[in-house]
């Protein structure tokens, strides 16, 4: 079936959905043309996670973990991992050369220094939410005991 939905027009059969082309109606798609596009993988679009690449380089398996240590492209540059901790190559240092020894000793440096530390802002932020909501509570007992006294005054008076 051929719907035009918020993304735009795209054919639905069960789960499966994929955009129409521009070129291509909802009113005028074949059944042969939604079979085509059904058949195709799904393409990711913007936002979405990207399509696994194949590995730069696989070195035998890690003593830590037993796993293959590899030598991947990542979104911030290569890295090395052993499937558990990764650990990413020096600036200036080609991939290519990387030894599978050298591969070890990043990943141990990377396993021995622990998890990444915190942020110090989330630490002030949290600090300044306490020191607001303390200075609060503590206007509000003030003009509570304000209250109290001028109340007690005009009762004295009356």
């Amino acid at each position: 079936m051929a719907f035009n939905g918020r993304f735009g027009p795209y054919v639905k059969c069960g789960q499966e959905t994929r955009s129409l082309p521009a070129d291509i109606s909802p009113l005028n798609v074949s059944l042969e043309q939604a079979l085509q596009l059904l058949a195709q993988p799904k393409t990711h679009g913007r936002g979405r996670a990207a399509a696994k690449r194949e590995p730069l380089k696989i070195f035998d398996a890690s003593p830590v973990t037993g796993q293959k240590v590899q030598l991947l492209d990542g979104r911030y540059g290569p890295y090395v991992t052993d499937g558990e901790t990764n650990a990413s190559l020096p600036k200036g240092a080609p991939p290519e050369e990387l030894t599978f020894q050298e591969a070890l000793d990043l990943l141990a440096a990377r396993a021995a220094a622990g998890p990444p530390k915190r942020k110090a802002a989330k630490k002030k932020k949290a600090a300044a939410k306490t020191a607001a909501a303390s200075k609060k509570s503590a206007t509000k007992r003030r003009t509570t005991k304000t209250a109290v006294k001028s109340s007690k005054k005009k009762a004295s008076q009356s």
